[in-house]
């Protein structure tokens, strides 16, 4: 899987995983949070978008995304659940090289989720928060999915 960094380029999975090492080692004494979230455009195609974040609290964060260009998906719920399963693995993937390093191996894993409860998608949060803490992780909606809704958003246009 490769991922972009807007300040590292184009990296393999594994290397922006080192990345997110170093800059937790950086300052290992700080609070950290990390994020996962998917969005997407549809038009005649449909962009996803699925961003990890990387957040030292308090003083910044970095980022990395994986662009996929799809057909589109005909109901907002497909969509809506493309892009959880497309968060889901990602973070089976974070949490499989996490339980392998110490320095991170006691960080949660937050996904977050382009569903809130004004507009369309407050119907389907109970089902795709459902599917987020049934794989043992953290879901976030919004307001407070911003990995998803604005991060990733940013990268599907």
């Amino acid at each position: 899987m490769k991922l972009i960094s807007p300040t590292e380029g184009e990296l393999e999975f594994a290397e922006a995983f080192s990345s997110i090492i170093d800059f937790v080692k950086e300052v290992p004494e700080a609070n950290y949070r990390l994020m996962i979230g998917s969005d997407s455009q549809q038009g005649e195609m449909a962009v996803f978008v699925t961003t990890i974040v990387i957040y030292r609290e308090g003083k910044g964060a970095r980022f990395y995304y994986n662009k996929e260009i799809l057909s589109p998906h005909p109901t907002l719920r497909q969509k809506i659940y493309h892009e959880t399963v497309k968060s889901l693995k990602v973070a089976g993937k974070v949490a499989e090289k996490m339980a392998e390093k110490e320095s991170v191996a006691d960080l949660n894993i937050e996904v977050h989720l382009d569903v809130g409860r004004n507009g369309e998608t407050r119907d389907l949060i109970k089902e795709v928060v459902g599917m987020v803490a049934g794989s043992g992780y953290e879901a976030k909606i919004k307001p407070s999915a911003y990995c998803a809704s604005n991060v990733a958003d940013r990268y599907t246009k």
